[in-house]
């Protein structure tokens, strides 16, 4: 609660003063946080590699920011900002996506509209470079809310979005983490999924979230990011939150919900609701969460070796990060 300037009289002395206070931070117009992935993400990577990450983070957050601050809604501008890291082959979504055992793509999303509670998601897509937007048409083109893929893919015809061979998604590093988790028979955890969350000058709330999935992931898995509640959330009332890291957790625990119920039950900030899911559901090292609430906080939580992520606000918050400082 701000603190308002006390008057002291001074009756002796026939005069009052007024003893100032600090004004609470103003809460901003708008604020939008994103991520590109969370996991093992080595300190010892090659400063240009790291630099790169920052760029395409920065490229993305300035697109959201921009937006925002020009009166776009929220889920317009979670929207656009995926798009744009799902065709950035540095992160697994989209271009530069993981491979499955078997050699291919296959590609989940979720989008979450925080002001109707609107959502739509796919999962098992091989053919649409952008899912989110394909995500997006489920939620508006149709009466569901999941669509796995043919049929997803036969609703990207109707919506009129770009379909591309498979191979379209491919990268060689791709290609050599496959030769490598196969070679070790385990997937590498986390790494790479993009999210956004968003609170435009309107008062609302978005969360999108893109993915790849897991690298050697057996043909038909699906992970948490298709899950609404689970890797994607949004609520006018709390928050926005986009999650990364080892699915699996992420749906057992509901974590995406699980923060934004923790905000309206027990009256929690965005960050202590983060904290309290990250560090006190999941193991170590399943990854994080990036969450913007409905008063503008922002929190980036991990518990993984690093995530790659962006903030931004009207208050002139700007900022990209992959470690702890």
């Amino acid at each position: 609660m701000q603190r308002l300037p006390i008057l002291a009289c001074a009756v002796l002395l026939g005069a009052c003063i007024s003893v100032p206070f600090e004004p609470a931070a103003r809460r901003p117009d708008w604020a939008i946080a994103i991520h590109g992935g969370a996991g093992t993400i080595p300190r010892t990577t090659p400063a240009e590699e790291a630099e790169a990450y920052r760029s395409s983070l920065a490229a993305a957050l300035r697109l959201g920011a921009g937006r925002l601050e020009a009166g776009a809604r929220a889920l317009d501008v979670a929207e656009e900002v995926v798009r744009l890291l799902e065709d950035d082959p540095l992160f697994n979504a989209g271009k530069g996506a993981v491979f499955t055992a078997s050699g291919e793509h296959e590609l989940d999303a979720s989008i979450m509209d925080g002001e109707t509670l609107s959502c739509g998601a796919v999962t098992g897509v091989k053919t649409v470079r952008h899912p989110i937007s394909l995500a997006r048409a489920v939620m508006e083109r149709t009466p569901h809310v999941l669509l796995a893929g043919e049929g997803a893919e036969a609703l990207a015809d109707e919506a009129g979005l770009e379909r591309v061979e498979n191979s379209w998604f491919s990268t060689p590093p791709r290609r050599l983490q496959l030769e490598r988790a196969l070679e070790q028979r385990r997937a590498e955890q986390g790494g790479g999924t993009v999210g956004a969350g968003v609170l435009d000058r309107h008062g609302h709330l978005a969360a999108a979230t893109s993915t790849g999935g897991m690298t050697a992931k057996r043909r038909g898995r699906v992970g948490d990011t298709p899950l609404i509640g689970a890797g994607n959330f949004a609520d006018d009332r709390t928050c926005a939150v986009s999650g990364t890291g080892t699915g699996e957790q992420f749906i057992r625990h509901g974590v995406a919900r699980a923060i934004s119920d923790r905000m309206e039950l027990s009256g929690r900030s965005a960050r202590a609701a983060a904290e309290e899911t990250v560090f006190g559901r999941l193991q170590a090292g399943d990854g994080g969460v990036i969450v913007v609430s409905h008063r503008g906080e922002i929190a980036l939580v991990y518990n993984s070796e690093g995530m790659f992520r962006g903030a931004a606000d009207a208050n002139g918050r700007f900022e990209v990060a992959i470690w702890e400082d």
